[in-house]
């Protein structure tokens, strides 16, 4: 399932302030939880939200479910794009998204913020791609199959790191 990212994705923006200004960081999640594209950009509207979905669906190909919040510019990007009856939103729809920004969040008050918006993004796309490698979907496996894919992950990353 994990090859597979195109049957449920969440999106959200949160704000990032870099030197007192504030930024958007965009981010896509699958059903897995795993993260799947992050944008960071100077603005939140339409063409803001377009080009990470654009990146998304070129990358991932077309989804079946969008899941997003009522944001107004995620209804103008579905529009242009051709998919607004895939869009779902709800109240609490969209916490597969917000609960994947906590743990940058933690990491960017350990770094004491930002200070350039390209090293945001250099972070952001860093940080993905590690936490995907030990993302395990805790709940949803045995502690013993849990544990020797924890194992497994952790030795492969070893592995790279020692090269």
């Amino acid at each position: 399932m994990r090859a597979y990212s195109n049957w449920q994705w969440h999106l959200d923006e949160v704000f990032v302030k870099i030197n007192g200004e504030r930024h958007y960081l965009w981010r896509a999640v699958d059903q897995e939880g795993e993260v799947l594209e992050s944008y960071v950009t100077k603005r939140r509207d339409r063409t803001a939200t377009l080009k990470p979905l654009k990146k998304e669906m070129k990358r991932y190909g077309p989804p079946e479910i969008i899941v997003t919040d009522k944001l107004r510019s995620y209804g103008a990007a579905m529009k242009v794009i051709g998919n607004a009856d895939l869009q779902e939103t709800g109240r609490w729809e969209n916490n597969r998204a917000e609960y994947s920004h906590l743990p940058f969040r933690r990491r960017e008050r350990a770094m004491h913020r930002f200070r350039r918006m390209r090293s945001l993004q250099k972070f952001v796309s860093v940080h993905a791609s590690v936490l995907n490698h030990f993302n395990q979907e805790r709940s949803l496996s045995k502690r013993d199959l849990f544990k020797a894919n924890r194992t497994a992950a952790l030795s492969e990353w070893r592995g790279l790191c020692a090269v």
